[in-house]
């Protein structure tokens, strides 16, 4: 197996890559201990199931990303219809 050599300029976009991924995914977990205390907070006050609340809020988002990717879907066959696609 060879091992691959990185020159210059490919060695900055992986050490750009990897130092703004590690930010983003620092800051994904921080955002999702957030919505699990609040979602822990929400369900104790309302005396139900954190696991309840937290599966509402996925369906929820699931759903919404359910309706843009059929719009999106149809965006496209519209511009595919009259030849604006790239």
């Amino acid at each position: 197996m060879d091992t691959k050599v990185f020159n210059t300029e490919q060695k900055a976009k992986l050490t750009q890559l990897i130092n703004e991924g590690m930010g983003v995914l620092t800051e994904v977990e921080t955002l999702n201990e957030g919505l699990n205390e609040t979602i822990k907070a929400i369900a104790e006050e309302l005396q139900v199931k954190p696991s309840i609340l937290k599966k509402a809020v996925k369906i929820a988002h699931k759903a919404k990303f359910g309706e843009a990717q059929a719009d999106h879907e149809e965006l496209t066959t519209i511009l595919e219809t009259v030849g604006r696609t790239l």
